[in-house]
């Protein structure tokens, strides 16, 4: 495949992805979700550590131990659902490019909410103090 070939199915499965992704905004995240989530993360090597607290500010969020506003919850909730969702803008059951798509989509969201990890590292940090 030469390169020309590959930017363009880069840039067609990109637009896939994305559409999914807003798609799943609006998708209500279970406990279940949340378990198979963290079951990816382990597989996700680049991003893991980025998926875990995308996992975490999730679940304080819902537990009612962290404040988040609706859009930026709303971005993690399409990341975890995206991941975990069979439905693929490249099927995971592709070797090496199945997992493209995801880790992709994982770096929009870390990107997007850059300002949001940032307090929510500072505030698990206090947690932490709180606790000693």
């Amino acid at each position: 495949m030469d390169f020309y070939n590959f930017e363009q199915m880069k840039k067609q499965f990109l637009g896939k992805a994305l559409a999914l992704f807003e798609g799943f905004r609006k998708h209500k995240i279970t406990t279940a979700d949340l378990e198979a989530a963290e079951l990816k993360a382990k597989k996700l090597d680049v991003r893991k550590e980025d998926f875990q607290i995308l996992i975490a500010m999730c679940k304080d969020t819902f537990s009612g131990k962290y404040k988040m506003n609706k859009w930026n919850l709303s971005v993690i909730v399409a990341t975890i659902v995206y991941v975990i969702s069979p439905l693929d803008a490249i099927p995971d059951v592709i070797p090496v490019l199945g997992w493209v798509d995801d880790i992709t989509i994982i770096g929009y969201a870390v990107a997007k909410l850059s300002e949001e990890i940032l307090q929510y590292k500072l505030f698990r940090k206090q947690a932490l103090v709180n606790q000693s």
